[in-house]
């Protein structure tokens, strides 16, 4: 227990240490994306006037803002009185919750994980009830909610493989936070299972589905995909590459290249993750000497267009709608991909990469469903995108097969639905 407490107090004193670099650290970043300088006050605690009282909701970034929206949606309807606050780490999450929720709900960035930001940020808050999403265990925030009596919830929970083996290195830190929650609610019973043997209490630990699987087709998301069908696009065939990172835009050009030999009226629609790489991958795009159209300029899409690239913020999902096939990104490289299951929403075949470490689960479902293509294992970069040339040359030709791969994904995400039921009730059991 000592040997604990002493391990405690050197994570608080490391943290503070490490503070104003972090800070710094930001401030280098803001270099390519100035956000990172903004709002500094809220990463070190200072909120100004906030409404106190309420729920704080944590989703780190982009993806997990999506994930979150029934959730939002239940607690604003049910719990109208409380405040709701949700929390980002990144700016295009940040941007996501504001284009997402508007003024619904109050925003700001989570504290850097020190003692004095994170009690600042308590004690403007004094929430009732803290919500922690995914892989996010900020040891210092989860002991200082914990010592205010304040109810703990981690919801949509996941360990990777590997993230359990690097969280094994800090068991002594982290084995008493996953402790001080009221409840963990796993995605699955593999995840479970992980965060039982990383030190959890078996009985606070519950599997209780995936909350990615919960995505509807609502009016408005109707609305954004009927009207970019309406642009001239109708002589095209699409393939659409989500989410893509560092050296996969490459990657998938050169392979566009090649299909696009045999299939002429093909149209690449890129989709890169971080805002500011969007003009580098223009510059990449016009090296391979193709023709680019950019969305956030409404640039005229016509038969000569090569690639349709989307620097925008929050429309993958409504480009998915409109492919034929969608490459979901993040998946080739080291990442760990991103959400396979916003294709299958409407029906479309999928294809990812070797590395899907993020969603291992889910990717087993999609492909015992046979609603996945997979593109290799162990391959260099030449091989994996000679592979994925073939698997859009094959998909292409093959309509039918095509097709029944993408209902395949939309019947698992169907059937597996219902997380976000399960996450509300164990929310209103804390609050009442």
């Amino acid at each position: 227990m000592i040997i604990l407490l002493l391990s405690f107090l050197l994570y608080q004193l490391l943290m503070l240490v490490l503070s104003p670099i972090l800070v710094l650290a930001l401030l280098v970043r803001s270099r390519k994306q100035v956000a990172y300088r903004q709002r500094i006050g809220e990463r070190l605690g200072w909120l100004g006037n906030q409404q106190h009282g309420g729920i704080i909701l944590h989703a780190a970034s982009v993806g997990e803002v999506m994930a979150i929206k029934p959730i939002v949606e239940g607690l604003l309807k049910q719990y109208p009185e409380l405040p709701l606050t949700v929390t980002t780490f990144t700016p295009t999450g940040s941007a996501q919750v504001t284009k997402q929720f508007g003024d619904r709900v109050q925003h700001c960035y989570i504290p850097l994980d020190n003692i004095v930001s994170v009690n600042l940020f308590l004690s403007t808050l004094k929430p009732r009830l803290l919500i922690l999403m995914e892989t996010e265990l900020w040891p210092q925030l989860i002991h200082s909610t914990f010592k205010r009596n304040i109810p703990l919830l981690l919801i949509n929970a996941r360990l990777s493989q590997k993230s359990l083996a690097s969280y094994q290195k800090l068991r002594w830190l982290i084995s008493p936070a996953l402790n001080k929650f009221h409840r963990i609610l796993a995605q699955s019973d593999e995840n479970r299972d992980r965060f039982i043997s990383l030190g959890a209490a078996p009985e606070r630990v519950s599997h209780s589905g995936n909350l990615k699987y919960d995505i509807r087709l609502t009016e408005a998301l109707e609305t954004k995909v009927e009207t970019l069908r309406q642009l001239p696009i109708a002589n095209h065939r699409v393939v659409v590459a989500g989410s893509t990172h560092q050296g996969e835009e490459a990657l998938i050009i050169k392979a566009f290249i090649d299909v696009k030999e045999l299939y002429p009226d093909l149209l690449l629609v890129l989709v890169p993750r971080h805002p500011e790489r969007f003009d580098k991958v223009q510059d990449l795009c016009q090296q391979h000497g193709l023709a680019v159209a950019r969305r956030s300029a409404n640039d005229a899409i016509s038969e000569q267009t090569d690639v349709w690239l989307v620097d925008t913020l929050g429309e993958l999902l409504a480009f998915y709608g409109i492919a034929d096939i969608c490459i979901v990104a993040g998946s080739f490289f080291e990442v760990g991909g991103h959400n396979p299951l916003e294709p299958a929403l409407f029906a479309k075949p999928i294809v990812v990469g070797p590395n899907m470490a993020n969603f291992n689960d889910v990717c087993e479902q999609l492909m015992r469903a046979e609603g996945m293509i997979q593109v290799g294992a162990e391959q260099s970069a030449q091989q994996l995108q000679q592979h994925l040339q073939h698997e859009l040359q094959h998909l292409l030709g093959a309509r039918d097969e095509a097709k029944a791969l993408g209902q395949n994904a939309a019947a698992l995400l169907a059937k597996n639905q219902g997380a976000a039921q399960r996450t509300q009730t164990e929310i209103e059991q804390l609050l009442n």
